[in-house]
């Protein structure tokens, strides 16, 4: 994938860069695999707003992503590659033997009519998934399980990867991209490869007004408030932060507060993206 470079012809566009999307070969969505998504800009069912910074833009249909891969043992043809505004990857429209379509996330070397298989016996082929206990130790991998038939969980956005590290027992340690070892059962599928669109990293928006068509709304800092309306405001000029660190609107530590409660999965982890700082 190429990035796309604007020509200067206002301020914004002086630093904005874009897709070029020459990987793109089909511009409309299956039409039997989406859905309508409902902007709920940040609100629960009752109206309030859990969710700040939400609201607007684009409307946009939900791509329905087959993530299990449960469609063992039959061979698909890759009939497209598609963008998803809902996801940094790209999608690959498969078409199998039998006549079914269904979108997964493409990775990096897969190309229009590729053919690409699930299944244990499978070959070790970007796009192909097989069982953790079926790949080769140093495999890049994606879309990993972590309960068997679940579907993917981990590692799916634009240049992720992961590692397979070692295979003990029923478990495999894989690496994240954070960094992190993890304990993964051998029985649980993985998809072979790096997801794709690697330069996502490198866009510049450029400007506000992209952010919005995100359904991202503008983020005050809290420095910039009175004391009334954020612990870091206030002050004759700018001031630092002070206190006992950085704090949320409504007084709870940030930056580096631990917010992890899931004990019963501390088991599954061998090294922490943070080991350093435990």
């Amino acid at each position: 994938m190429a990035i796309k470079v604007y020509k200067p012809t206002t301020p914004s566009r002086r630093a904005m860069t874009g897709y070029s999307f020459e990987e793109i070969t089909k511009d409309t969505p299956e039409r039997a695999l989406i859905v309508i998504r409902k902007a709920r800009a940040g609100r629960n069912n009752h109206g309030k707003v859990t969710v700040r910074h939400q609201g607007g833009g684009r409307k946009q249909y939900i791509r329905i992503i087959d993530f299990k891969r449960d469609k063992r043992e039959i061979p698909a043809r890759v009939a497209a590659i598609e963008y998803d505004p809902n996801r940094t990857a790209r999608l690959a429209l498969l078409t199998y033997v039998d006549g079914e379509k269904r979108y997964i996330i493409a990775p990096v070397g897969l190309k229009v009519n590729d053919t690409v298989v699930a299944g244990p016996m499978a070959e070790v082929r970007p796009g192909n998934s097989l069982p953790i206990s079926n790949i080769p130790v140093g495999t890049l991998v994606h879309n990993i399980e972590l309960k068997e038939g679940k579907g993917g969980q981990l590692v799916r956005s634009a240049g992720a990867s992961a590692q397979l590290l070692a295979k003990e027992g029923d478990f495999a340690q894989i690496r994240m991209p954070s960094g992190e070892v993890r304990l993964v059962p051998q029985k649980c599928y993985a998809t072979i490869g790096q997801v794709g669109n690697t330069d996502h990293s490198n866009i510049k928006l450029g400007k506000a007004g992209r952010k919005r068509h995100m359904g991202i709304k503008p983020t005050v800092r809290g420095t910039a408030m009175s004391p009334r309306d954020h612990p870091h405001g206030g002050g004759e000029g700018r001031q630092p932060v002070g206190m006992s660190g950085p704090k949320s609107p409504w007084g709870k530590p940030t930056r580096g507060y631990r917010t992890r409660r899931n004990k019963k999965t501390d088991q599954y982890i061998v090294r922490r993206r943070n080991a350093g700082n435990r």
